[in-house]
């Protein structure tokens, strides 16, 4: 019987080892498309269910990593499961019904040009593999490549463009084989031959090296060990490895999508609307403020008929209140908010995330509407120069150069280059005063990236710029050079240097992908010399900004939080006229912010307390949810407070430019006698997206209210020859409206249409009021189409968008002389704006367009321009553009 029991256990034994050697694991990466943790969850679990020893996605990288036993299943196989539970991959497109049944948080960008499952063939053999070929030269070389790399036969079709191997995988591999045969210069599902051996190839043998997806399968193969998912917050927030939205390279085989130039992002919980350089290509763009002309969100407009400067609207409500941030630092605010739009080229930028309503606690105190953040251009896959050239038919030309390129495969670097000047002598409205004006500007940035975050768990982001700004504007023949009191002609002069350093470094922890520690670090000097007129102006900045960040999970993926610290140093010393205004604001601060995920909803709630040296303790709580009700219909909430100190001075430049002499009302307070500014902001949304002409159409409406606890209110009406600062006694509210509609009627053919209702109001010292440059009533269209690439990748866009604007409140100007006299509210007008481009290939474009075709301009954009010392000169009452129609030309080139 012991025996017996002997020879039993010896045999499972022998065949416990026969098993183990038998079994050929190998390890592959396949493209896998997704979105959150229930994705991650359901992809993997599939594939294990499918027969995978293991099976790691990555939620950034899209990509499924499968350890598999040749001998037991193939990739193809689970792959073609996954594609079963919703999720498009590499070789099978998931069906329509099983992507839509998806919950709403699952529901990814559909841009892999994949096979369809329906379309499987399971008559193709495992051993069968694609390979690119011509001729029986071709044959002769592909299967001679094969036999020499362990096959022992191998038989290629040049109809069907596959090859057939027979191999002991004991020896060998597919893997191996059909490396061996790129090498000697044929393309095919798994590599890319070099393009050097593809072209010493006979001339008979050069054939078309266009994979198809479905038949074409790029991998992309381990070297060693398996990798990991990398937290969200550190490659998106912190490292900001800014993914490219219209191609992704894959061991040498592009993958070209069709997504959106503006996305609104169906995974956040707030209103989050992603902005790529596509959309920016619309317009001229020639720095941020320019950037959002084909955007309905965003307001832009003159803020005078001296300086030439353009601000930013949102929620009715001025730019100071949306926090504008560069690499989610800090960027234009204090000194820098009259000019900071202009110090960012907007060749330079790589995509922008407009986020409406209140912001993430982890990111500031400051926002109050929203948020505006910038990405550059950076983390290159392969070196890339490009020159934009581009010059107005006004006077006005500039120049960029970017340059992204990798060091090696952890360390990458930007350089960036911009230079402008505006020469000529515009005077459309014949008032002797320069439309915008005179002057150069010089722009240098260096960017250097590290990144081992998949092996180490560290990458850090070092930035470098320089800023160099001069303007000129006044009187046509003004003497910048000759003091203004030994001259007849009023004049603005406007110097700025502006210098900043930067750098942000993250840990994502060994074994928990899901865990990180982020530190950021920014110090900027400002500095700006001006005058106007008779009146002088300077005013210098120093910076210093650090924010700690550390995330990681409560149980799970569903439950997530971030905590930490943040410290804000800004040093001020203002002079205006004789009077001097010095202040240091020292905040250190400390947050915290849960995120709860669930089946169709996701919240997120955080808190932060910040110890204001002069403006004391204050508490900002905000919270943000999303519930999709369908996949298709999506409902938002927010709710939050927002704090800020109001440079009264630097905020409002434009009023600088006339007769009226500031007066402050002091209220106790401790930055220029006044408080600091406390508002709340509740919003909801919803989003609806259907089909019309059989494509994917998408309606969302929100409404933003505003309520503002204290506020530093800017008087225009007290006195025409007065600007007067106060704080807020009673009520100050903005209420915002808008539906926007974005459908296409036919491919490569985008239409987008906006109206907005402002609801703008607070209580002066003379009454109740609406708050004057606010139009209540706005309407938007946006028309863009594009041609098909032809074969050497060259294609036509037109673009064109039009604005109407309301009738707006105009300051009251009632005690001047009739003829210096302002109406109570000015005219509605509309802008046209148009652009055509052509691609003539991926290396040039050049474009010419126009802005302000209809050619309606402010006549009376000065108040008695014909006496700029006297008492009722004033520049600031700007409502509509001050400059008939520009035409534009440019071109831009990559190397």
């Amino acid at each position: 019987m012991k025996l017996y029991i002997s020879k039993i256990i010896l045999g499972v034994f022998l065949l416990s080892i026969q098993f183990i050697f038998a079994q050929n694991l190998s390890k592959t990466q396949f493209q896998v498309k997704g979105n959150c943790e229930m994705c991650k969850e359901r992809i993997e679990s599939t594939a294990r269910k499918a027969g995978a020893k293991t099976a790691i996605y990555s939620i950034n990288n899209q990509t499924l990593t499968l350890e598999t036993d040749d001998n037991l299943i193939s990739p193809n196989t689970i792959l073609k499961k996954i594609a079963e539970v919703g999720h498009d991959n590499e070789k099978f497109k998931a069906s329509n019904s099983s992507y839509e049944n998806l919950p709403p948080c699952c529901h990814y960008e559909r841009d892999l040009q994949t096979s369809s499952i329906e379309d499987y063939n399971p008559s193709k053999k495992e051993n069968e593999f694609y390979v690119k070929g011509n001729c029986e030269s071709c044959k002769a070389r592909i299967e001679k490549a094969a036999k020499d790399a362990g096959a022992d036969n191998a038989e290629w079709n040049a109809e069907k463009q596959m090859v057939t191997l027979n191999f002991d995988p004991k020896r060998t591999s597919a893997d191996t084989i059909l490396k061996k045969i790129a090498d000697v210069g044929h393309d095919n599902e798994k590599y890319k031959s070099n393009d050097n051996t593809y072209k010493n190839l006979p001339s008979c043998c050069l054939y078309d090296r266009e994979i198809p997806f479905g038949k074409a399968n790029p991998k992309v193969h381990f070297e060693e060990g398996i990798k990991t998912e990398l937290s969200d917050h550190i490659t998106n927030n912190l490292i900001n490895e800014t993914p490219q939205n219209n191609e992704k390279q894959i061991e040498g085989v592009t993958i070209n999508g069709s997504k959106a130039s503006t996305v609104l992002n169906k995974k956040e919980a707030g209103l989050v609307f992603n902005i790529d350089k596509k959309e920016l290509l619309k317009a001229a763009c020639c720095n941020l403020s320019e950037s959002f002309e084909t955007n309905a969100t965003v307001d832009v407009s003159f803020s005078n008929a001296v300086t030439g400067t353009k601000q930013l609207k949102m929620l009715g409500l001025d730019q100071k209140y949306t926090s504008l941030t560069k690499e989610l630092l800090p960027e234009i605010r204090g000194l820098a908010s009259a000019y900071g739009l202009s110090f960012i080229p907007g060749r330079w930028i790589e995509s922008i995330q407009l986020t409406k309503g209140g912001s993430t606690v982890t990111n500031g105190y400051e926002s109050i509407t929203g948020q505006i953040n910038t990405e550059f251009l950076k983390n290159a896959k392969k070196p890339e120069t490009s020159l934009n050239l581009f010059s107005d038919f006004n006077g006005r030309a500039e120049a960029n150069i970017t340059s992204v390129s990798p060091i090696n495969d952890k360390w990458s670097q930007t350089f960036l280059l911009h230079g402008n000047g505006t020469f000529g002598n515009t005077d459309m409205n014949h008032d002797n005063f320069l439309d915008r004006p005179k002057g150069t500007q010089l722009n240098a940035a260096y960017l250097l990236n590290y990144n081992d975050l998949e092996k180490s768990g560290f990458g850090s982001h070092f930035g470098i710029n320089f800023i160099k700004d001069e303007r000129t504007s006044g009187q046509i023949g003004f003497d910048k050079k000759t003091p203004q009191d030994t001259q007849s002609l009023y004049g603005v002069g406007i110097n700025i240097s502006r210098f900043q350093i930067w750098n942000k470094t993250g840990y994502v922890f060994k074994g928990k992908p899901y865990q990180s520690l982020g530190w950021m670090n920014q110090y900027i000097y400002h500095q700006q010399d001006s005058f106007f007129g008779l009146r002088n102006y300077s005013g210098q900045q120093h910076t210093y900004y650090s924010n700690l960040i550390f995330e990681s999970i409560l149980g799970n993926t569903n439950h997530k939080y971030k905590a930490g610290a943040s410290f804000m140093y800004d040093g001020y010393d203002e002079t205006y006229l004789t009077s001097n205004f010095k202040r240091n604001e020292i905040v250190p601060g400390a947050f915290a912010e849960y995120t709860l995920t669930g089946l169709k909803y996701t919240l997120v709630a955080g808190a932060r307390i910040d110890f204001h040296n002069l403006a004391g303790t204050q508490f900002t709580p905000r919270m943000n949810f999303k519930y999709d009700i369908t996949p298709q219909t999506i409902v938002r909430l927010s709710a939050g407070r927002g704090f800020r100190t109001a440079s009264i001075f630097a905020e409002n430049q434009q009023y600088f430019a006339s007769n009226r002499s500031i007066q402050i009302l002091q209220n106790g307070g401790n930055i220029y006698g006044l408080k600091p500014e406390i508002a709340w902001n509740y919003g909801v949304s919803i989003q609806q997206e259907f089909k019309i002409f059989g494509r994917k159409s998408t309606i969302v409406a929100d409404f933003f209210k505003t309520d503002f606890q204290d506020q530093v209110m800017v008087d225009l009406d007290r006195s025409p020859q007065q600007l007067t600062f106060y704080n807020l006694e009673g009520k100050s509210f903005a209420n915002s409206f808008q539906t926007q509609w974005d459908f296409s009627p036919f491919k490569n053919f985008d239409v987008r249409f906006a109206y907005k209702y402002y609801d703008v109001q607070a209580d002066y010292i003379g009454g109740r009021r609406q708050i004057p440059f606010m139009a209540k009533n706005r309407g938007f269209m946006n028309l863009a189409y594009s041609t098909h690439k032809n074969t050497k990748g060259g294609f036509w866009s037109f673009d064109t968008t039009l604005n109407w604007v309301g009738k707006q409140r105009l300051p009251d100007t009632s005690t001047n002389p009739e003829e210096f006299q302002l109406p109570q509210y000015s005219e509605s007008y509309a802008i046209l704006n148009a652009q055509i481009s052509r691609n003539f290939s991926q290396k040039i474009r050049a474009y010419l367009g126009g802005e302000n075709l209809t050619s309606y301009y402010q006549k009376n954009a000065i108040v008695d321009f014909k006496n700029p010392f006297g008492n009722y000169f004033d520049g600031g009452m700007v409502y509509a553009p001050i400059m008939k129609a520009n035409l534009y030309i440019g071109i831009d080139v990559t190397f």
